[in-house]
């Protein structure tokens, strides 16, 4: 049975692509101790898109969020770069074929809600980028 307390957890990764591995593995043991195995699966899926996309494309370090509260689990990616990202779009024939690119599809097709917001933060600038899954 899922908690019904809000919490929050933060980890905090290197521009490296074994993060996206860590982030992942970091996840899915969260989710487990606090009785949230049934959106394991789907939250592994999207913040290993989210995270890719922080550690791919920019060049800075990165953190992967994970927060639950009023039965919502949101798992979101903070980078240092403060470019919106790339909005996901309609799918093409040729885009069905490509190694790259369909990672925020993949966020919009699986969670129920999905943005970003650019960040500021001691004259630093990134942004985060959120997805949502609710625990029905």
């Amino acid at each position: 049975m899922a908690e019904t307390e809000p919490w929050e957890y933060t980890l905090y990764i290197p521009n490296d692509v074994r993060a996206v591995t860590v982030s992942r593995r970091t996840l899915r043991l969260i989710l487990t101790v606090h009785g949230l195995i049934r959106l394991v699966d789907t939250a592994e899926l999207l913040a290993t898109e989210l995270v890719s996309n922080a550690v791919r494309h920019t060049k800075g370090p990165a953190a992967l969020r994970v927060r639950w509260a009023a039965g919502v689990l949101r798992i979101g990616a903070w980078d240092a770069d403060p470019e919106p990202p790339e909005a996901p779009e309609a799918s093409r024939d040729a885009d069905r074929l490509a190694e790259e690119g369909r990672g925020l599809a993949l966020v919009r097709a699986c969670a129920d809600l999905w943005g970003w917001q650019p960040l500021s933060r001691q004259g630093n600038r990134g942004k985060y980028v959120w997805c949502e899954l609710a625990a029905v």
